[in-house]
């Protein structure tokens, strides 16, 4: 911890504790090789565990004495092979003199790693070292293990860089086994499972730590200790505790008791559930061991967002049927039901997961239904994912080695079958799908994650705003804490079954009239939802995104097979390249009565519901096409800005101050158009060989591109605010609710970030940690 409160840092100070007599402190370290009372305590050189017995021997607990060889030791090693062997004999001649006894008579060492980041049960450790070579082989075993199959593989999945290094500590034997008066275990300071303030852990008396962690024997609960042996239970107590407060968090704690002498091995930060870790840190705050600053800190995105959703509690020897890609996080467990509209009647009796081939705007109400969406095709932009992501619910897409027959009403996955209504689980964090029922976690909130969420939002000026299209969507919104509704899709708002049937009338109309007769019934429909999401929003502001979506996706194909009309206007429509077709704004110029119903729905709903509401021309590349928008409609009392989502509107970004209110930036469709890459295409094709091969480090729809599209982004943004410093700046879209892409935004300086409902506790604990890293 950077920031500690007086009571947390006491012990920082050597002379502030009298009643504790502190070891002498070396001032001339050695270069390889540095004992635990040396004066360092650089974790890059001596790892975590390394580092924290430093520490813990300068406020004096009773550790029992060792030295480490550096990480710069095995650097030198897996260059030269060679250990610094003339060190490690004068450290341990050092520690012959300090406990009285001869190496190998009465004196005895472990080896263990002691890594910069924590890699549990990953490298090698050896007990009861007796000879000098013994020790050196177990030196090198341990640094060797650093490149093991298992160390690896850990490092791979938890994004832990190779070239760290490992140091090794070795460490005076104490021992548990020598009687009843004898013992060892391991603790947490707080429950690591629910947070609660108390001694959490195991003890086997009459035993060494390699009995208690074989699993070999059963271990004991705590208070068995503090039953047998009262006085040391007690001196454990204080101790750890004193630790909590001194290392500013709850500790992960090795303990030995010998002859009843109670020592130290080691401690580090425990490992905890979000739920633990959210109730922990607020705790740690009021207790004013910590700052609140240091409490928003100390809890990461990925704890707060386990809280959000239900998740697999374990999937034990379950194998995966299928995976697909994790395009929509949770877990579900359902029936899988082919067909959108039994989705939506079986729903009524029970959970069910929509598997499709692929969803179409016509599957809504299937979706709706669902506690979970499952796809043969797709990507993580295709409409399942957008549309489950949006409603919070997992989703499953690209699962394609799993066939679904709709006739038969079979999925076929390598020779296995799941038919309609048969149990599966999906896991939409991983993209695994299982055969029949398997436990969930459930999601809880909390009142300490409120408490926490506020002080987040008191570090940082980035606020945080919501994509919502339909008014439970704007309520959950303003139920986990946004700002404003900052991207309303109105596309989404034809998707309910009387609303698509007028938009396809309207594009399928030969006649000026009939067309004018459709839009007149749109605007009377959209003035109803517009009422609705009014109401909903309870003073928020709210960003009404024009119509961007292609008229022709309004006609998926299956749609009207067989009618003559239907599949010729299909073809008529039919585009090469949608994304860069007729859409967003062009639509709008081109058919200027679609933005004229919208706008005038808006009007009329705002005169019913007053609401602040501004108004939003998507895909814009130039300052005439918003000033052309905006003669065609009746914007009165209303602002009007842009969304960014094209190279030369960036470049354009100064003219398209002068005549509009705000920008807000499309970053899917700008890392696209900046990568000359498409999404599902890259996506299905070739970015993962792009991140194997390390030529990219992140999927730049996942992660903002800083160095391409954020570039890109920084003149415009540099170049609106010069036109009007005032100009508010927001992104929205996925990029809004990720942690990484939010601290890129904060460098930008954006206004505010948008993002699902069910993200924004997340985006708004990572907008406080872009502000506190940033000092």
């Amino acid at each position: 911890m950077t920031t500690r409160t007086p009571y947390a840092t006491i012990f920082d100070d050597e002379s502030s504790n009298p009643e504790r007599p502190e070891r002498p402190i070396r001032k001339e370290p050695m270069s390889l090789v540095l004992r635990f009372t040396d004066d360092v305590e650089d974790r890059f050189q001596l790892g975590n565990k390394g580092a924290n017995l430093v520490k813990m021997t300068r406020i004096g607990m009773p550790v029992p004495q060792g030295f480490t060889l550096t990480i710069d030791a095995f650097r030198q090693f897996m260059r030269e092979r060679k250990l610094p062997v003339d060190q490690i004999r004068e450290s341990i001649a050092w520690l012959e003199e300090e406990s009285g006894h001869g190496f190998g008579s009465g004196l005895q060492f472990s080896v263990r790693s002691s890594g910069p980041v924590s890699m549990p049960g990953m490298m090698d450790t050896v007990l009861n070292v007796n000879s000098e070579e013994e020790l050196l082989t177990s030196a090198r075993d341990v640094f060797a293990s650093w490149n093991g199959a298992r160390a690896r593989e850990y490092r791979r999945l938890h994004g832990i860089s190779d070239d760290l290094g490992t140091a090794v500590i070795v460490q005076r034997m104490v021992f548990g086994n020598r009687g009843e008066s004898s013992g060892t275990g391991v603790l947490f300071t707080r429950n690591p499972n629910t947070g609660e303030d108390e001694l959490f852990g195991e003890y086997l008396p009459n035993a060494q730590g390699e009995e208690l962690v074989s699993g070999a024997t059963t271990p004991l609960a705590l208070t068995e200790l503090r039953d047998r042996m009262p006085d040391a239970y007690e001196q454990l107590h204080d101790r750890v505790k004193e630790l909590e407060r001194h290392f500013g968090d709850m500790q992960d704690v090795e303990f030995t008791i010998e002859d009843g002498e109670l020592f130290i091995l080691q401690t580090r930060n425990g490992k905890r559930t979000g739920q633990a870790a959210v109730k922990i840190a607020v705790d740690l705050a009021n207790e004013n061991i910590i700052t609140r600053r240091a409490a928003v800190q100390q809890v990461s995105p990925e704890q707060v967002e386990s809280l959000l959703y239900n998740h697999l509690e374990d999937p034990g020897d379950a194998k995966p049927l299928v995976t697909g890609l994790p395009a929509a996080p949770g877990a579900a467990v359902g029936r899988a039901i082919f067909e959108p509209a039994q989705a939506a009647e079986e729903a009524k009796s029970g959970p069910v997961i929509l598997v499709r081939p692929e969803t179409t705007p016509d599957d809504i109400q299937g979706i709706a239904a669902a506690v979970g969406v499952l796809t043969c095709r797709g990507g993580y932009s295709s409409h399942a994912s957008i549309v489950a992501r949006a409603m919070g619910k997992p989703c499953i897409t690209g699962a394609e080695d799993a066939d679904l027959d709709l006739d038969a009403g079979v999925l076929r996955v390598n020779g296995n079958m799941v038919r309609s209504g048969d149990v599966i689980t999906v896991d939409g964090s991983t993209g695994n799908v299982y055969v029949g029922e398997l436990e969930l976690a459930r999601s809880e909130g909390s009142a300490e994650l409120e408490t926490l969420l506020e002080w987040a939002d008191a570090t940082t000026s980035l606020r945080v705003w919501a994509n919502a299209d339909t008014p439970e969507m704007v309520s959950a919104a303003r139920r986990f804490g946004a700002r404003g509704i900052g991207l309303l899709r109105t596309e989404r708002m034809f998707n309910q079954p009387e609303s698509l049937q007028l938009i396809r009338e309207y594009i399928l109309a030969d006649e000026s009239a009939k067309r004018r007769q459709t839009l007149a019934a749109l605007q009377d429909r959209q003035r109803e939802d517009f009422i609705d999401i009014f109401r909903a929003l309870d003073g928020m502001p709210l960003i009404v995104r024009l119509l961007d979506m292609p008229l022709h996706e309004f006609l998926p194909e299956g749609y009207g097979d067989g009618d003559e009309r239907i599949q010729s206007r299909r073809v008529e429509m039919a585009e090469v390249n949608p994304m860069m077709g007729h859409r967003g704004v062009r639509l709008g110029i081109s058919q200027p009565g679609l933005y004229k119903m919208q706008v005038d729905a808006i009007q009329e709903a705002r005169a019913e519901a007053p609401a602040d509401v501004r108004l939003m021309i998507p895909q814009v590349i130039s300052q005439r096409e918003a000033i052309v928008v905006k003669e065609h409609i009746d914007h009165a009392g209303l602002e009007v800005g842009v969304m960014i989502e094209t190279v030369r509107a960036c470049m354009r970004a100064d003219r398209l101050a002068e005549h509009t209110d705000f920008f807000s930036f499309g970053t899917n469709d700008l890392t696209q158009a900046v990568f000359s890459f498409s999404r599902e295409d890259a996506e299905k094709k070739f970015l993962n060989t792009y991140l194997d091969q390390g030529l990219l480090q992140h999927n730049p729809f996942t992660i903002l591109d800083e160095m391409g599209v954020g570039r890109v982004m920084d003149m415009a943004i540099r170049w609106g605010r010069e036109v009007k410093p005032d100009l508010g700046i927001g992104i929205c879209g996925e990029h809004g609710g990720n942690p990484e892409s939010i601290a890129v935004a904060y460098r930008l300086g954006v206004s505010y970030v948008s993002c699902s409902p069910f993200r924004i506790p997340v985006a708004r604990l990572a907008a406080a940690h872009a502000a506190l890293a940033e000092g």
